[in-house]
């Protein structure tokens, strides 16, 4: 059933978007991101605005990751405290990013600023992620996400330490509040959820133990997605909520599915899986910056 959606002013079809938001959530589910990342470039494909996009991708993430939370809960794979502590990051993070997207779309610069900023954090990102996992993979010499006896990093010298004792870790809360912010931004900028870069710089630069790492995630995606959702329809006005329904219910359904089918599969697996994917993403962007549109336009200026 094809539906018109005012301001993506755009008709498409509900069974597909009830889809593609229960793939999301599957996703969300499984690897603890917020699937914002393959969402809006899927809406910007699609002919959605880039900055509808953004917003209405992050309104899906809130619902996705609610349901995803829930299941880490339960699991008791959410490191609370550690969670505040990144929110309080995200926030200010994401208040920057809002007015960041606003000054770009006054100026007609968002669609290419979001395409190029996809296939080069996606890139990147993804490919760090998927050579540490084969490497881990390949010869496992330490569990990722444990810090080995006497193995010190520069991050350990800073100050401001806090005890996370669900995590059994003793840190500065520095490099947390630095993620999150720079993850809020990204969810302003972008309409993510963050959880692709967050998962991994836990993982490898913090060494949080990878089952809490993907529920603490999901735990600040939430919290970061719904605050950037607030200023992006009330700042931007670039949030669909017709268009985020059926992509809401979707997810919620999906993100069950995922945090039950993330049990079936190693730590070092579902990191290389999520490489794969967002190495994908990032290709499919790059070639949507670099090939040839089928049909070209002309706009023919008065004399």
């Amino acid at each position: 059933m094809q539906v018109y959606f005012p301001i993506a002013e755009l008709s498409l079809n509900v069974a597909l978007l009830l889809l593609m938001g229960f793939a999301i959530g599957f996703l969300s589910g499984m690897f603890g991101v917020g699937g914002g990342f393959i969402l809006t470039p899927l809406l910007m494909f699609w002919g959605v605005p880039a900055a509808v996009a953004v917003g209405t991708g992050a309104s899906q993430v809130v619902a996705a990751s609610v349901s995803s939370a829930v299941g880490y809960w339960r699991r008791n794979n959410v490191d609370l405290q550690m969670g505040m502590v990144l929110v309080a990051g995200g926030f200010a993070g994401a208040g920057i990013g809002v007015k960041a997207l606003g000054f770009l779309r006054a100026r007609g610069q968002v669609e290419p600023f979001v395409a190029v900023s996809y296939v080069v954090l996606l890139g990147v990102v993804g490919g760090l992620m998927l050579i540490e996992s084969l490497r881990v993979l390949r010869g496992a010499p330490a569990a990722a996400g444990t810090r080995r006896g006497g193995q010190h990093t520069w991050l350990d010298g800073l100050p401001v330490k806090l005890r996370f004792r669900h995590s059994r870790v003793y840190a500065s809360v520095l490099p947390f509040l630095a993620i999150g912010a720079f993850v809020g931004l990204l969810t302003a900028i972008m309409g993510v959820g963050g959880g692709f870069l967050l998962v991994p710089a836990m993982i490898y630069l913090l060494r949080i133990p990878t089952r809490i790492v993907i529920g603490t995630s999901t735990f600040q995606i939430l919290c970061v997605t719904a605050f950037t959702t607030v200023l992006q329809a009330t700042m931007n006005f670039s949030v669909d909520l017709l268009l985020s329904v059926p992509l809401m219910l979707g997810s919620v359904v999906g993100a069950q599915f995922g945090v039950g089918y993330a049990e079936r599969f190693k730590a070092e697996q579902l990191r290389a899986l999520l490489a794969l994917i967002v190495l994908g993403v990032a290709v499919r962007m790059a070639l949507g910056l670099v090939v040839r549109p089928g049909e070209l336009f002309s706009i023919d200026v008065p004399h």
